[in-house]
C-alpha cells in the first residue's frame, strides 16, 4: 500500500486547521464561512483595509502591517500544496473567531458576515500574484496622493486616511515659521498620531477625532510620521518644508 506523505509545511497548517474545529466544536459553534464563491468580496476587502490592513501585510489588498503575520507569507506553503480557498477561508474564518490569547488581535474584531466576507478575500488573495481586478480593484481608494497640506492662519491640518491604511492623506506639507497648531483629523478608527521630528510638536494617539498639538516651527525641511509601532515602517511618513 503506497503511504502518502505529508510535508512539514502542510502538516503545520493541517495541524493549525484541525486545532481551529476542534475550538469550534467544543464551543458548540459551527464553521459559517460559507465560501468564497458566495461572500462579498468587495465589503470583505474593504473591512479588511479598515479592520486588519494596520497589523497585516496582503499585497493585493494594499495593507503593510507589521504587528500581525504576513499572509502572504502564512500561506505560501499553503498554497504549495494545493490547498484551496475554501480550505484557507476556513482556517482564516476559525484564528478570526478565535484569536491567539497572546496576540495583539482583539476579539470580536468582525463578526458575522462581515467575518466570513473577510476569511473569504483573505482566502481568495493571499499568497497570488498579480492585482485586485475588477470591483475589488476599485473597493478602496488609494491612499495618499492628496493635495499637499498647506498651513492656514496659523493651523496645518495633516489627514490620517479615512480606510485605515497606514497612510496620511497628505505625503508633503508647508508651513511658515512662527506658532502652529497641527491638526489630524482621523475618521479610520484605526490608532494614528502625527510626530513632526526634530521638534517636539507631537498629537495624541487617537482612534477617531482630531488629534491637536501646539508647537514653533523654524525654517528648513522635516519629516512627519505616525509613531505607532510599525506605522512609520509601513509607510506613514510624509515631508514638511517651512519657509
Amino acid at each position: 500500500m503506497h503511504e502518502t506523505r505529508i510535508s512539514r509545511p502542510a502538516r503545520k497548517t493541517l495541524c493549525l486547521a484541525t486545532a481551529l474545529i476542534a475550538a469550534a466544536a467544543v464551543s458548540g459553534c459551527t464553521n459559517d464561512s460559507g465560501s468564497p464563491q458566495t461572500a462579498n468580496l468587495v465589503s470583505g476587502k474593504k473591512l479588511f483595509v479598515q479592520k486588519c490592513g494596520s497589523c497585516h501585510t496582503l499585497a493585493r489588498a494594499g495593507s503593510k502591517g507589521l504587528t500581525g503575520p504576513n499572509l502572504d507569507a502564512a500561506f505560501a506553503s499553503a498554497r504549495q500544496e494545493n490547498w484551496g480557498d475554501d480550505g484557507i477561508q476556513g482556517v482564516v474564518y476559525g484564528q478570526i473567531l478565535y484569536p491567539n490569547s497572546n496576540a495583539p488581535m482583539p476579539a470580536n474584531l468582525v463578526t458575522g458576515r462581515d467575518a466570513s466576507n473577510v476569511a473569504a478575500y483573505v482566502a481568495t488573495v493571499a499568497s497570488k500574484p498579480g492585482k485586485d481586478t475588477g470591483l475589488l480593484a476599485t473597493a478602496v481608494a488609494p491612499a495618499g496622493g492628496g493635495k499637499p497640506a498647506v498651513e492656514k492662519n496659523g493651523v496645518l491640518s495633516i489627514e490620517a486616511d479615512p480606510n485605515g491604511q497606514l497612510l496620511y492623506v497628505q505625503t508633503k506639507a508647508t508651513a511658515s515659521p512662527g506658532p502652529v497648531e497641527l491638526q489630524m483629523p482621523n475618521l479610520s478608527g484605526v490608532d494614528h498620531n502625527v510626530v513632526i521630528e526634530g521638534t517636539p510638536i507631537k498629537t495624541a494617539v487617537i482612534k477617531k477625532g482630531v488629534a491637536k498639538a501646539k508647537g514653533t516651527l523654524k525654517a528648513g525641511s522635516f519629516v512627519y510620521y505616525c509613531s505607532v509601532p510599525g506605522h512609520r515602517q509601513a509607510g506613514m511618513v510624509g515631508k514638511l518644508t517651512v519657509r
